[in-house]
């Protein structure tokens, strides 16, 4: 179900939307140091950003995903890449076959991030394994979008983890001791969501996962006109709109 919703619009995602994570991808291409004879795997690879960019720096990418329409991207922009459709609670990959794994928010959406996490540290060498979420919603201008796709769905089941599940202080460092790991420091990096028009904006908020739900649940015309009311304080004086948001992430290895 999540692949069909991601995929939905994955050429507006790949052209839009993920790129507001570059900062991110570049902050942990740098600390951990990847290059020439290394090899990486991210679990919910999307439309290939973050392998592209490894790639570029001669590390061999491995990339998993639910949405097949957004792996046929990646394919495109890493033709070298070996790009899967999976679950990543059963990862088709050997023991200890990369020096990496990631997980750009992805593994709060499996129905077990623990067993996510400790599917993805198997696969890692050492059980290297970056953890990436949403910042705190209280330090996200984004959260207000999120919100909008919210109050236009079914409310969730009780108890269901929410979008900032893995945000709050010592989350990411609980998950990672649940799976067996020892965590690292936790870091934020600053990605905005920036948009020069209302036609890129709504391009990109109406690709993610929650938004096409939105529209199955009501129809476009209403998810357009939420979608512009929520941005509408984050205008700018050129036209365009820039809107604060922030990842937190960790590298997690072997206890």
């Amino acid at each position: 179900m999540q692949g069909k919703m991601w995929g939905a619009r994955a050429r507006d995602w790949a052209d839009v939307q993920e790129g507001v994570a570059i900062p991110l991808f570049g902050a942990v291409l740098d600390e951990t140091a990847l290059g020439e004879n290394s090899s990486v795997l991210d679990v919910g690879c999307g439309s290939g950003i973050f392998c592209e960019m490894a790639a570029k720096r001669g590390v061999k990418v491995s990339g998993l995903d639910a949405a097949e329409n957004l792996l046929e991207i990646a394919r495109e922009r890493v033709r070298s890449g070996d790009f899967r459709t999976g679950e990543m609670e059963e990862l088709p990959y050997e023991d200890q076959a990369f020096d990496l794994v990631t997980g750009f928010s992805s593994f709060q959406f499996a129905a077990s991030p623990v067993n996510a996490l400790r599917e993805a540290s198997r696969v890692s060498k050492g059980g290297k394994v970056v953890i990436a979420v949403f910042g705190r919603r209280e330090e996200n201008e984004s959260a207000a979008y999120i919100a909008a796709m919210g109050s236009l769905l079914p409310p969730p089941p009780a108890g269901a983890p929410g979008p900032y599940a893995l945000s709050a202080e010592g989350a990411l460092e609980a998950l990672a001791k649940d799976a067996g790991l020892t965590p690292g420091e936790v870091k934020k990096v600053d990605c905005p969501w920036e948009y020069p028009d209302d036609e890129t904006a709504l391009r990109g908020l109406l690709s993610s996962g929650p938004a096409i739900r939105a529209i199955q649940h009501t129809d476009e015309a209403t998810v357009r006109e939420a979608v512009l009311k929520t941005i509408a304080p984050f205008k700018t004086a050129a036209g365009g709109y820039r809107i604060g948001n922030c990842f937190r992430y960790m590298i997690a290895t072997a206890a």
